[in-house]
């Protein structure tokens, strides 16, 4: 797991800080940057990572993104998917995916091990 070694002001960047905002005032766990900007042909510039611990607590993740980053920027979801089981939601905003598990569902896919290449960094609140 390589740290980031470069932080910056993009617009993809401030969006990160505010989705993190999002996930912290919720408590979400295990909470990890990965930037995908080095790598070749990326989906989006960052991944963020969450955990919540039941799905009532994803869901409240999810809406504490959605609500933190439409009142410090005025954006929207874009799309929105899993939010019904609420064992992995995925909120996408182009440049920034944010991807929120169960605790099983997390261990299950690996994301982080998927990509492992890429500069992944954990966040503390």
């Amino acid at each position: 797991m390589k740290k980031s070694s470069h932080p910056s002001n993009t617009k993809s960047s401030i969006l990160c800080r505010y989705v993190i905002q999002g996930l912290v005032e919720k408590k979400g766990n295990d909470i990890v940057r990965i930037d995908l900007r080095k790598n070749k042909n990326p989906m989006a510039d960052y991944l963020i990572v969450c955990t919540g611990e039941s799905d009532r607590h994803a869901r409240a993740l999810a809406e504490s993104v959605e609500e933190t980053i439409f009142k410090k920027t005025g954006l929207a979801v874009n799309r929105k998917e899993g939010i019904k089981l609420s064992e992995w939601v995925l909120l996408d905003y182009f440049d920034v995916i944010v991807h929120i598990f169960l605790r099983e569902k997390r261990e299950f896919y690996g994301l982080e091990e998927l990509w492992g290449d890429a500069e992944i960094e954990k966040v503390s609140p």
